[in-house]
Protein backbone atom coordinates (compact mmCIF):
# COMPACT_ATOMS: atom_id res chain seq x y z
CA UNK A 1 0.00 0.00 0.00
CA UNK A 2 1.36 3.20 -1.02
CA UNK A 3 1.83 5.63 1.46
CA UNK A 4 1.99 9.61 0.07
CA UNK A 5 1.72 13.47 0.82
CA UNK A 6 -0.80 13.39 -1.78
CA UNK A 7 -3.94 12.71 -3.54
CA UNK A 8 -5.63 13.28 -6.89
CA UNK A 9 -9.53 13.41 -5.98
CA UNK A 10 -11.89 13.87 -9.39
CA UNK A 11 -15.41 15.35 -8.75
CA UNK A 12 -18.22 14.22 -10.19
CA UNK A 13 -21.18 16.30 -11.49
CA UNK A 14 -19.47 19.43 -10.98
CA UNK A 15 -17.95 18.97 -14.62
CA UNK A 16 -20.82 19.26 -15.45
CA UNK A 17 -21.19 23.24 -14.82
CA UNK A 18 -20.82 25.98 -16.73
CA UNK A 19 -20.21 29.56 -15.07
CA UNK A 20 -20.57 29.06 -11.39
CA UNK A 21 -17.98 25.44 -11.32
CA UNK A 22 -15.58 27.52 -9.69
CA UNK A 23 -18.23 28.07 -6.60
CA UNK A 24 -18.60 24.44 -6.85
CA UNK A 25 -15.05 23.68 -6.32
CA UNK A 26 -14.45 25.97 -4.30
CA UNK A 27 -16.90 24.37 -1.63
CA UNK A 28 -15.72 20.88 -2.81
CA UNK A 29 -12.45 22.29 -1.65
CA UNK A 30 -13.15 23.49 1.70
CA UNK A 31 -15.25 20.45 2.28
CA UNK A 32 -12.16 18.76 1.85
CA UNK A 33 -10.38 20.25 4.31
CA UNK A 34 -12.79 20.02 6.60
CA UNK A 35 -12.49 16.39 7.06
CA UNK A 36 -9.15 16.79 7.60
CA UNK A 37 -9.12 18.76 10.56
CA UNK A 38 -7.72 17.22 13.74
CA UNK A 39 -5.70 14.40 11.38
CA UNK A 40 -3.47 16.83 9.48
CA UNK A 41 -3.54 19.95 7.81
CA UNK A 42 -4.33 19.89 3.89
CA UNK A 43 -4.05 22.26 1.01
CA UNK A 44 -5.87 21.74 -1.79
CA UNK A 45 -4.62 22.56 -5.59
CA UNK A 46 -7.20 23.03 -7.79
CA UNK A 47 -6.13 21.24 -11.51
CA UNK A 48 -7.86 21.19 -14.93
CA UNK A 49 -10.78 19.15 -14.33
CA UNK A 50 -9.28 17.45 -10.72
CA UNK A 51 -7.77 18.64 -7.55
CA UNK A 52 -4.48 17.86 -5.69
CA UNK A 53 -4.61 17.12 -1.86
CA UNK A 54 -1.55 17.66 -0.24
CA UNK A 55 -0.90 16.79 4.01
CA UNK A 56 1.97 17.82 5.85
CA UNK A 57 3.18 14.20 6.40
CA UNK A 58 2.51 11.13 4.12
CA UNK A 59 -0.93 9.33 5.12
CA UNK A 60 -1.47 5.63 4.09
CA UNK A 61 -3.69 4.63 1.88
CA UNK A 62 -6.64 3.71 4.24
CA UNK A 63 -6.40 7.00 5.61
CA UNK A 64 -6.90 9.23 2.81
CA UNK A 65 -9.62 6.52 2.28
CA UNK A 66 -11.36 7.00 5.22
CA UNK A 67 -11.32 10.70 4.75
CA UNK A 68 -12.21 11.21 1.26
CA UNK A 69 -14.88 8.13 0.73
CA UNK A 70 -17.71 10.54 2.59
CA UNK A 71 -17.41 13.59 1.12
CA UNK A 72 -19.90 14.48 -1.50
CA UNK A 73 -18.71 15.56 -4.63
CA UNK A 74 -16.08 13.12 -5.27
CA UNK A 75 -16.33 11.12 -8.08
CA UNK A 76 -13.13 9.07 -7.52
CA UNK A 77 -9.29 9.46 -5.76
CA UNK A 78 -6.08 7.80 -5.43
CA UNK A 79 -3.00 8.38 -3.57
CA UNK A 80 -0.75 10.08 -5.82
CA UNK A 81 2.93 10.90 -6.85
CA UNK A 82 3.37 14.40 -8.43
CA UNK A 83 6.40 14.45 -10.86
CA UNK A 84 8.26 17.39 -13.53
CA UNK A 85 6.20 16.48 -17.22
CA UNK A 86 9.06 14.42 -18.35
CA UNK A 87 9.24 10.99 -19.44
CA UNK A 88 12.13 10.23 -17.55
CA UNK A 89 10.80 11.58 -14.43
CA UNK A 90 7.63 9.53 -14.61
CA UNK A 91 9.54 6.55 -15.96
CA UNK A 92 11.21 6.60 -13.06
CA UNK A 93 8.87 7.41 -10.05
CA UNK A 94 5.97 4.74 -11.80
CA UNK A 95 9.16 2.05 -11.23
CA UNK A 96 9.75 3.11 -7.63
CA UNK A 97 6.43 3.15 -6.64
CA UNK A 98 5.06 -0.16 -8.62
CA UNK A 99 3.30 -2.09 -6.24
CA UNK A 100 4.68 -5.78 -5.88
CA UNK A 101 1.15 -6.92 -4.86
CA UNK A 102 -1.10 -8.04 -6.27
CA UNK A 103 0.70 -10.40 -9.19
CA UNK A 104 0.24 -10.37 -12.51
CA UNK A 105 -0.52 -8.37 -15.60
CA UNK A 106 -0.44 -4.73 -15.73
CA UNK A 107 -1.80 -2.10 -18.03
CA UNK A 108 -1.42 1.50 -18.62
CA UNK A 109 -4.35 4.49 -18.53
CA UNK A 110 -3.07 8.05 -19.57
CA UNK A 111 -4.61 11.12 -19.96
CA UNK A 112 -3.49 14.52 -21.13
CA UNK A 113 -4.85 17.41 -20.37
CA UNK A 114 -1.88 19.49 -21.14
CA UNK A 115 -1.75 19.08 -25.11
CA UNK A 116 1.53 20.77 -25.23
CA UNK A 117 3.00 17.46 -23.97
CA UNK A 118 4.88 16.03 -26.91
CA UNK A 119 3.46 12.44 -26.95
CA UNK A 120 -0.61 11.65 -27.19
CA UNK A 121 -1.67 9.59 -24.66
CA UNK A 122 -1.56 6.48 -26.63
CA UNK A 123 1.68 7.24 -27.79
CA UNK A 124 2.83 7.25 -23.71
CA UNK A 125 1.49 3.94 -23.18
CA UNK A 126 3.10 2.60 -25.16
CA UNK A 127 6.15 3.72 -24.11
CA UNK A 128 5.30 3.58 -20.58
CA UNK A 129 4.11 0.00 -21.14
CA UNK A 130 7.21 -0.98 -22.20
CA UNK A 131 9.64 0.30 -20.15
CA UNK A 132 7.13 -1.28 -16.98
CA UNK A 133 6.96 -4.61 -19.06
CA UNK A 134 10.98 -4.62 -19.41
CA UNK A 135 11.67 -3.68 -15.67
CA UNK A 136 9.43 -6.01 -14.21
CA UNK A 137 8.92 -9.34 -16.32
CA UNK A 138 4.88 -9.14 -16.62
CA UNK A 139 2.72 -8.96 -19.16
CA UNK A 140 0.38 -6.44 -20.69
CA UNK A 141 -3.43 -6.66 -20.29
CA UNK A 142 -5.53 -4.33 -21.23
CA UNK A 143 -8.77 -6.08 -20.35
CA UNK A 144 -8.00 -7.35 -17.16
CA UNK A 145 -4.98 -6.22 -15.10
CA UNK A 146 -4.22 -6.64 -12.00
CA UNK A 147 -2.31 -3.29 -11.68
CA UNK A 148 -3.35 -0.30 -13.20
CA UNK A 149 -0.79 2.94 -13.87
CA UNK A 150 -2.46 5.54 -14.36
CA UNK A 151 -0.43 8.95 -15.70
CA UNK A 152 -2.65 12.06 -16.03
CA UNK A 153 -0.33 14.94 -17.91
CA UNK A 154 -1.66 18.10 -15.81
CA UNK A 155 -0.72 21.87 -15.25
CA UNK A 156 1.74 22.19 -14.38
CA UNK A 157 3.08 18.46 -13.25
CA UNK A 158 2.37 15.15 -14.10
CA UNK A 159 0.05 12.61 -11.75
CA UNK A 160 0.98 9.11 -11.03
CA UNK A 161 -1.25 6.75 -9.23
CA UNK A 162 -2.51 3.07 -8.69
CA UNK A 163 -5.11 2.43 -6.92
CA UNK A 164 -8.24 4.26 -7.32
CA UNK A 165 -11.02 4.65 -5.42
CA UNK A 166 -14.91 5.46 -5.72
CA UNK A 167 -16.23 8.26 -4.12
CA UNK A 168 -19.59 9.44 -2.59
CA UNK A 169 -20.49 11.50 -6.00
CA UNK A 170 -23.53 13.65 -5.95
CA UNK A 171 -23.27 17.18 -4.89
CA UNK A 172 -21.14 19.27 -2.10
CA UNK A 173 -22.92 19.84 0.84
CA UNK A 174 -23.12 23.93 1.05
CA UNK A 175 -24.01 24.79 -2.94
CA UNK A 176 -28.11 23.69 -2.54
CA UNK A 177 -29.26 25.90 0.56
CA UNK A 178 -29.93 24.85 3.96
CA UNK A 179 -33.16 22.76 5.06
CA UNK A 180 -34.31 21.19 8.14
CA UNK A 181 -34.38 17.32 8.66
CA UNK A 182 -36.98 15.77 10.65
CA UNK A 183 -35.24 13.20 12.12
CA UNK A 184 -37.21 10.61 14.08
CA UNK A 185 -35.01 8.05 15.40
CA UNK A 186 -36.38 5.61 12.96
CA UNK A 187 -34.66 3.66 9.80
CA UNK A 188 -36.41 6.07 7.44
CA UNK A 189 -35.14 10.16 7.83
CA UNK A 190 -31.41 8.98 8.53
CA UNK A 191 -32.03 7.89 5.15
CA UNK A 192 -33.95 11.04 3.91
CA UNK A 193 -31.21 13.13 5.37
CA UNK A 194 -28.31 11.42 3.68
CA UNK A 195 -29.66 11.80 0.29
CA UNK A 196 -30.37 15.46 0.73
CA UNK A 197 -26.68 16.09 2.00
CA UNK A 198 -25.71 14.15 -1.55
CA UNK A 199 -27.45 16.84 -3.07
CA UNK A 200 -25.52 19.58 -1.88
CA UNK A 201 -27.77 20.69 0.97
CA UNK A 202 -26.74 22.24 4.51
CA UNK A 203 -29.12 19.31 6.82
CA UNK A 204 -30.24 20.99 10.34
CA UNK A 205 -31.79 17.41 12.05
CA UNK A 206 -34.62 18.62 14.33
CA UNK A 207 -36.01 16.01 16.80
CA UNK A 208 -39.23 15.53 18.37
CA UNK A 209 -39.77 13.10 21.34
CA UNK A 210 -42.99 12.73 23.72
CA UNK A 211 -40.81 14.03 26.62
CA UNK A 212 -41.98 13.44 29.82
CA UNK A 213 -43.78 10.47 28.44
CA UNK A 214 -42.73 6.81 26.78
CA UNK A 215 -39.02 6.39 26.76
CA UNK A 216 -38.65 9.57 25.67
CA UNK A 217 -34.33 9.54 26.40
CA UNK A 218 -33.71 6.46 24.54
CA UNK A 219 -35.05 8.51 21.73
CA UNK A 220 -33.16 11.80 22.24
CA UNK A 221 -29.54 9.71 22.51
CA UNK A 222 -30.47 7.48 19.22
CA UNK A 223 -31.25 10.26 17.35
CA UNK A 224 -28.19 12.27 18.83
CA UNK A 225 -26.18 9.05 17.89
CA UNK A 226 -27.30 9.21 14.23
CA UNK A 227 -26.26 12.83 13.72
CA UNK A 228 -22.70 11.83 14.99
CA UNK A 229 -22.66 9.54 12.19
CA UNK A 230 -24.30 11.72 9.71
CA UNK A 231 -21.84 14.42 10.46
CA UNK A 232 -19.10 12.58 9.03
CA UNK A 233 -20.72 12.81 5.43
CA UNK A 234 -21.53 16.91 6.17
CA UNK A 235 -24.62 17.16 8.32
CA UNK A 236 -24.77 20.44 10.63
CA UNK A 237 -22.90 19.74 14.30
CA UNK A 238 -26.13 20.33 16.49
CA UNK A 239 -29.48 19.33 16.64
CA UNK A 240 -32.98 20.69 17.87
CA UNK A 241 -34.64 18.95 20.58
CA UNK A 242 -38.22 19.13 20.47
CA UNK A 243 -40.27 17.69 23.13
CA UNK A 244 -44.18 17.58 22.43
CA UNK A 245 -45.61 15.07 25.12
CA UNK A 246 -47.41 17.26 26.50
CA UNK A 247 -48.99 18.68 23.35
CA UNK A 248 -50.00 15.31 22.52
CA UNK A 249 -52.04 14.46 24.74
CA UNK A 250 -54.01 17.59 24.52
CA UNK A 251 -54.53 16.74 21.05
CA UNK A 252 -55.58 13.00 22.16
CA UNK A 253 -58.29 15.12 24.64
CA UNK A 254 -59.37 17.29 22.09
CA UNK A 255 -59.39 15.64 18.85
CA UNK A 256 -60.94 12.96 16.97
CA UNK A 257 -58.57 9.30 17.74
CA UNK A 258 -58.17 8.70 13.99
CA UNK A 259 -56.69 12.43 13.38
CA UNK A 260 -54.68 11.73 16.08
CA UNK A 261 -51.16 11.35 14.18
CA UNK A 262 -52.32 13.68 11.53
CA UNK A 263 -52.53 16.51 14.06
CA UNK A 264 -49.24 15.24 15.66
CA UNK A 265 -47.57 15.67 11.82
CA UNK A 266 -49.00 18.87 11.12
CA UNK A 267 -47.59 20.32 14.67
CA UNK A 268 -44.03 19.02 13.90
CA UNK A 269 -43.98 20.87 10.64
CA UNK A 270 -45.13 24.05 11.99
CA UNK A 271 -42.36 23.62 14.24
CA UNK A 272 -39.70 22.90 12.16
CA UNK A 273 -40.78 25.86 9.47
CA UNK A 274 -40.16 28.10 12.54
CA UNK A 275 -37.12 26.77 13.50
CA UNK A 276 -35.77 27.05 9.93
CA UNK A 277 -37.24 30.26 9.74
CA UNK A 278 -34.79 31.62 12.34
CA UNK A 279 -32.34 29.39 10.63
CA UNK A 280 -32.35 30.92 7.10
CA UNK A 281 -33.48 27.88 5.67
CA UNK A 282 -35.60 26.98 2.73
CA UNK A 283 -37.51 23.57 3.04
CA UNK A 284 -38.01 20.81 5.53
CA UNK A 285 -36.89 17.09 4.53
CA UNK A 286 -38.60 14.14 5.73
CA UNK A 287 -38.50 10.16 5.24
CA UNK A 288 -42.07 9.49 3.93
CA UNK A 289 -42.38 7.02 1.10
CA UNK A 290 -45.90 6.69 -0.63
CA UNK A 291 -47.89 3.95 0.90
CA UNK A 292 -45.47 2.61 3.63
CA UNK A 293 -47.91 3.53 6.46
CA UNK A 294 -51.05 4.82 6.62
CA UNK A 295 -49.83 8.38 7.69
CA UNK A 296 -47.83 8.32 3.93
CA UNK A 297 -50.89 7.82 1.76
CA UNK A 298 -51.25 10.66 -0.84
CA UNK A 299 -54.41 11.55 1.05
CA UNK A 300 -52.79 12.30 4.33
CA UNK A 301 -49.24 13.67 2.67
CA UNK A 302 -51.69 16.70 1.28
CA UNK A 303 -53.26 17.24 4.90
CA UNK A 304 -50.09 16.58 6.36
CA UNK A 305 -48.02 19.23 4.10
CA UNK A 306 -50.85 21.72 3.97
CA UNK A 307 -50.06 22.79 6.96
CA UNK A 308 -46.66 24.97 6.69
CA UNK A 309 -46.21 26.83 3.19
CA UNK A 310 -42.47 25.89 2.88
CA UNK A 311 -41.46 23.24 0.50
CA UNK A 312 -41.43 19.82 1.64
CA UNK A 313 -38.52 17.40 0.35
CA UNK A 314 -39.33 13.41 0.15
CA UNK A 315 -36.19 12.10 -0.74
CA UNK A 316 -37.58 8.42 -0.33
CA UNK A 317 -40.69 8.68 -2.21
CA UNK A 318 -40.76 6.14 -4.24
CA UNK A 319 -38.10 3.79 -2.33
CA UNK A 320 -39.87 0.41 -0.72
CA UNK A 321 -38.31 -0.86 2.81
CA UNK A 322 -35.75 -3.19 1.52
CA UNK A 323 -34.14 -0.33 -0.14
CA UNK A 324 -34.08 2.12 2.57
CA UNK A 325 -33.15 -0.33 5.27
CA UNK A 326 -30.08 -1.47 2.60
CA UNK A 327 -29.18 2.34 2.16
CA UNK A 328 -29.60 2.40 5.88
CA UNK A 329 -27.15 -0.83 6.76
CA UNK A 330 -24.24 1.02 4.22
CA UNK A 331 -24.15 4.38 5.88
CA UNK A 332 -23.85 3.14 9.55
CA UNK A 333 -27.39 4.11 11.13
CA UNK A 334 -29.50 1.16 10.53
CA UNK A 335 -28.30 -0.37 13.89
CA UNK A 336 -28.75 2.65 15.47
CA UNK A 337 -32.33 3.21 14.29
CA UNK A 338 -33.76 -0.74 15.52
CA UNK A 339 -32.26 0.08 19.15
CA UNK A 340 -35.59 0.75 21.60
CA UNK A 341 -36.70 4.26 22.05
CA UNK A 342 -39.87 5.40 21.40
CA UNK A 343 -40.70 8.35 18.62
CA UNK A 344 -43.40 10.67 19.64
CA UNK A 345 -45.38 9.50 16.81
CA UNK A 346 -45.33 5.84 18.75
CA UNK A 347 -46.50 7.80 21.98
CA UNK A 348 -50.43 7.67 22.22
CA UNK A 349 -51.39 5.98 19.18
CA UNK A 350 -54.64 5.60 17.91
CA UNK A 351 -56.07 2.12 17.47
CA UNK A 352 -56.82 3.31 13.97
CA UNK A 353 -55.35 6.20 11.65
CA UNK A 354 -57.69 7.88 9.06
CA UNK A 355 -55.92 7.04 5.54
CA UNK A 356 -57.95 8.88 3.29
CA UNK A 357 -59.68 11.83 5.23
CA UNK A 358 -60.80 14.94 3.19
CA UNK A 359 -58.95 18.34 4.20
CA UNK A 360 -61.82 20.06 4.76
CA UNK A 361 -62.41 17.20 7.72
CA UNK A 362 -59.18 17.88 9.08
CA UNK A 363 -58.99 21.50 9.09
CA UNK A 364 -62.89 21.77 10.46
CA UNK A 365 -61.47 19.09 13.19
CA UNK A 366 -58.54 21.30 13.80
CA UNK A 367 -60.28 24.09 15.04
CA UNK A 368 -61.02 22.71 18.41
CA UNK A 369 -56.99 22.72 18.91
CA UNK A 370 -55.05 26.02 19.79
CA UNK A 371 -51.70 25.07 17.32
CA UNK A 372 -50.59 28.83 17.42
CA UNK A 373 -50.36 28.58 21.09
CA UNK A 374 -49.15 25.00 20.80
CA UNK A 375 -46.08 25.89 18.65
CA UNK A 376 -45.07 28.14 20.85
CA UNK A 377 -44.67 26.40 23.59
CA UNK A 378 -42.91 23.71 21.77
CA UNK A 379 -40.36 26.16 20.48
CA UNK A 380 -40.04 27.74 24.05
CA UNK A 381 -39.51 24.35 25.21
CA UNK A 382 -37.02 23.34 22.62
CA UNK A 383 -32.98 23.34 23.03
CA UNK A 384 -30.14 23.37 20.84
CA UNK A 385 -27.65 20.83 21.75
CA UNK A 386 -24.21 21.16 19.83
CA UNK A 387 -21.81 18.15 19.08
CA UNK A 388 -18.34 17.16 18.12
CA UNK A 389 -17.38 14.31 15.59
CA UNK A 390 -16.18 11.19 17.59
Amino acid sequence: MIESKFAVVHYAEIGLKGRNRAFFERVLAENIIRRFQGLDSVRVERLPGRFLVQASVPLSESTWEERLRKVFGIAYFAPAVPVRKSLEAIEEAILKNFPQDPPGPFRISASRADKRFPLTSLELERRLGEVVRSYTGRPVDLKNPAVTVHVEITHPSAIIYFTRKEGPGGLPVGVSGKVGLLLSGGIDSPVAGFLTLKRGCRVVPIHFHSQPFGNWMASEEKAIEIVRVLMEWGMEPYIYIVPIGDIQQEIVLSAPSAFRLIFYRRLMLRVAEKIMEMEGGLALVTGDSLGQVASQTLENIVAISQAVSMPILRPLIGFDKAEIIKLASSIGTYEISIRPGEDCCQFLMPIKVATRPALSEILEAEKELDMERMVRHALESMRKVELKSG
